[in-house]
């Protein structure tokens, strides 16, 4: 290494660029999660292990449509369809659910929630009914929701937890490996691909509290939060980064939610899908087990996702528990906080939107009280401010 690029050197090299001794304050950028980022990284205080997945190759996931048969292995089903043999199929309709019987060679996953968020219980018949079947994953346990509806990283994560122990509770630690979590996706590219993998340290550290040692089964979508309604081709982008960061974090299905907001066609159907598979066949990223292992940088963010998500998780069964904090209004409370200031930050630009709060910029026209309630986890775009 030559002299000038010593730590020391640069060092002065930018205090003099930017007129200050202490220059790191200045470098460190600023989040909402409370997570430390560096300006730069020369080591990872604990390197993490691989972070294994539970299929060998990301499932490509596609709205089930007659045209795509032939090409697609995996689908989203709503509706019954007869003679789909050696096809994956995810079912998040649980009325199309209760008619299904799998055939031994048949893979089916259940994508349906068993948690009322509004009324704080679970549907006991309902997951009894589901863990009859002969599902490869029978319960889903699904976080999208928190994450459209503006919750930070490692809420979604403690919440996820949270949800995991009031089914262990009442169905046993053998639940767990029946579970299937849908996680939403969003843009900040390196925090998400940690998510993902602070998701299976912490689920893993979970399982070791009942003597098991399990891996979560994970279903990314992308996000719908930071997408605009005329915005399509950004939406594009935004989402086909979201999938690749789900993909190399070692999601074990991946779903593109359609770019265009409130509207579909068929050709943005099969767009939206395609994106999959350029990333799948040309990039060859669905195939590792923890691709980001090793970067220092997302390495650091990972554990201390991890370390905050466990932190909530613990907070949240001491005072008593998901189901019993969504009854005090207390979830609802912390999500909607992160929500508002997240809001807030689109509203200064802060965050920014290309095409929204950013080339061009455009007026607000809808208030953050207009868009958010305390005592309400629901979707809310950061673009319908200004639509």
């Amino acid at each position: 290494m030559s002299n000038t690029a010593t730590l020391p050197n640069w060092e002065n090299l930018v205090k003099k660029q930017l007129k200050t001794e202490d220059i790191y304050p200045i470098l460190e950028k600023e989040n909402l999660e409370g997570i430390e980022v560096r300006p730069f990284y020369t080591d990872v205080k604990k390197p993490l292990v691989n972070l294994p997945k539970v299929e060998e190759s990301t499932h490509l996931v596609a709205r089930y449509h007659e045209s795509l048969e032939e090409e697609v292995f995996a689908f989203l089903l709503d509706q019954n369809v007869e003679n789909l043999f050696e096809k994956t199929i995810f079912v998040n309709n649980k009325d199309l659910a209760g008619h299904i019987s799998p055939q031994e060679d048949d893979q089916y996953f259940s994508l349906i929630d068993v948690f009322d968020e509004k009324n704080a219980t679970i549907d006991d018949q309902l997951a009894k009914e589901l863990l009859a079947k002969g599902f490869k994953r029978n319960i889903c346990v699904d976080i999208s929701l928190h994450q459209n509806a503006g919750a930070a990283i490692y809420q979604q994560l403690g919440i996820a937890l949270a949800k995991t122990k009031e089914l262990v509770e009442l169905y046993g630690p053998e639940i767990l490996n029946k579970l299937i979590f849908k996680i939403a996706v969003g843009g900040n590219y390196f925090f998400e691909m940690a998510k993902l993998r602070a998701f299976k340290m912490v689920f893993n550290q979970l399982s070791k509290e009942y003597g098991l040692d399990e891996v979560p089964y994970i279903f990314a979508e992308t996000s719908l939060r930071n997408k605009a309604v005329s915005d399509n081709e950004n939406n594009l982008i935004r989402s086909t980064l979201e999938l690749a960061s789900a993909m190399i974090s070692g999601a074990d299905a991946v779903f593109t939610n359609n770019y265009l907001v409130n509207k579909s066609t068929d050709n943005s159907e099969e767009i939206s899908f395609k994106q999959q598979i350029v990333l799948a066949y040309e990039s060859i990223i669905n195939v590792f087990e923890d691709a980001a292992n090793g970067s220092y940088y997302v390495e650091d963010i990972t554990q201390q996702i991890a370390d905050k998500s466990w932190a909530l998780f613990v907070e949240i069964e001491e005072a008593g528990g998901y189901l019993e904090l969504l009854k005090q209004g207390v979830i609802q409370k912390k999500i909607y906080d992160h929500a508002v200031m997240e809001q807030q930050w689109i509203e200064e630009g802060k965050i920014k939107l290309i095409g929204v709060n950013l080339y061009p910029k455009l007026d607000v026209k809808k208030s953050i009280i207009d868009l958010y309630n305390e005592k309400e986890i629901k979707a809310v775009r950061w673009a319908e401010m200004f639509e």
